[in-house]
């Protein structure tokens, strides 16, 4: 909870002129110290800021990296090893760089099924929610141009893919693959393209969609793992009864499990950067051949689980509108919800129920779409098995689970079976 905005006056005379004229200092108060947060954050609060210092990183690794990048189809790949092996430090920058789109990944996916957990979709932080999720939108779209550029097997040919993607769509589908390759196979004008979009303009939209993002939460202010609002209690000053000044309270709590992270990720980058091929696949190890396919096309970890269904679903266009609509019906999320409590901790049982399964479909699609099915299904089901059949039957099957939470959820809640527990007036710091 944000409190009035109050006008700072500095004593220095340089700092109360510029105040004066750019008050930054009274801004940076409104939204730190004198920005209200509830007192009984855990854990799972810490992945906001966690994805703040990962988008940092992305920036500053990713401008040291653009010096020295040839953005061509001769010269890029090439320019990826020069970087590895001749420029100072430059190993040390691509795997922070790699390795931190991962990491961004794994913060996002967690800091989402928070707000799942804790109803931080619901009134009044409905565009909070949609904020967010554009961001992962336009953070999925900078993360498929970056895997491109490094145009080894596995970039040329997922870019191949993706995009021949649109040309599942109607009438316009095929200029539109055209258009966004320039030519009728990725080359020279892909990597132009998706270099500057990667660099220039992503960026800066996910810049701006981050601070709105920011902006519109302190309006409203933070959600709790009691899903309670602070504000409905607060002393004859105004300050909520159950909040803390964000400075410096959870600054401080933030620089330690930012230090924490920080100490994880440099294990990852310095002794297991390509994380056994999950983070970086050894067939983009090798530059890119327009006339050898890899023996199996697969995408990054963090788009499988939206791959899977688009391979378990027959029909190309009906697999692109399954595929897209695994996202669209998050942004839809704050209207199918008709309950009145936030918190799965006082939610029904049927809600926890689908909570999980909907976490567990996810997870399974993922390994569905990063190939990991097609070496355990002839473990259980012997070598002769359908690999294929079986792999589809078990992704459709998840896949009807991801999408029945939306279902189920709407349903559950609007037709009133949804029995809750009470929820305290206040929130309860001892859970």
């Amino acid at each position: 909870m944000a409190l009035k905005w109050v006008r700072i006056r500095p004593n220095h005379r340089l700092l109360a002129w510029i105040e004066e004229r750019l008050p930054l200092l009274s801004f940076l108060a409104a939204h730190t110290s004198r920005y209200y947060a509830p007192k009984n954050f855990n854990v799972l609060y810490y992945f906001g800021v966690l994805a703040l210092v990962v988008l940092v990183n992305q920036i500053l690794t990713g401008v040291f990296l653009a010096m020295h990048f040839q953005p061509s189809a001769a010269g890029a790949f090439a320019s990826v090893e020069h970087i590895m092996r001749d420029v100072e430090w430059g190993w040390l920058i691509r795997y922070l760089h790699s390795t931190g789109a991962s990491l961004f990944f794994v913060v996002i996916y967690v800091h989402m099924f928070r707000a799942l957990a804790y109803g931080s979709y619901k009134k009044p932080r409905e565009l909070v929610w949609i904020l967010g999720l554009l961001i992962f939108l336009v953070l999925m779209a900078e993360a498929f141009m970056g895997y491109v550029l490094p145009w080894g097997q596995m970039s040329f040919w997922g870019a191949k893919v993706i995009v021949s993607l649109f040309g599942a769509i109607p009438l316009v589908g095929d200029g539109l693959t055209q258009w966004i390759m320039g030519d009728y196979l990725p080359g020279d004008a892909t990597l132009g393209r998706f270099f500057a979009l990667h660099v220039v303009a992503l960026p800066l939209v996910l810049v701006l969609l981050v601070t709105l993002h920011i902006l519109a939460l302190h309006e409203v202010g933070s959600n709790n793992p009691d899903g309670v609002e602070i504000s409905e209690a607060t002393s004859e000053a105004g300050v909520p009864l159950d909040g803390i000044p964000f400075h410096p309270y959870y600054t401080v709590e933030d620089l330690f499990s930012t230090s924490v992270f920080l100490l994880l990720a440099a294990f990852v980058v310095f002794f297991a950067p390509t994380f056994g091929g999950v983070f970086l696949e050894a067939e983009n190890f090798i530059a890119a051949n327009p006339l050898e396919t890899p023996a199996h096309i697969k995408p990054v970890w963090y788009f499988a689980p939206y791959y899977a269904m688009l391979r378990v679903v027959p029909h190309k266009l009906l697999g692109v509108a399954v595929m897209f609509g695994a996202i669209l019906a998050l942004f839809l999320l704050p209207w199918l919800d008709r309950g009145a409590v936030r918190s799965v901790r006082y939610r029904g049982r049927g809600y926890r129920i689908a909570l999980a399964l909907f976490a567990v479909s996810f997870v399974l699609l993922g390994a569905v779409g990063a190939g990991v099915s097609t070496t355990w299904i002839p473990r259980l089901f012997g070598p002769e098995a359908d690999v294929t059949a079986i792999e589809n039957a078990f992704g459709r099957f998840w896949m009807f689970v991801y999408f029945g939470f939306f279902v189920f959820l709407h349903l559950y809640t609007r037709f009133g079976f949804e029995r809750t527990r009470p929820v305290p007036a206040r929130v309860r710091c001892s859970e």
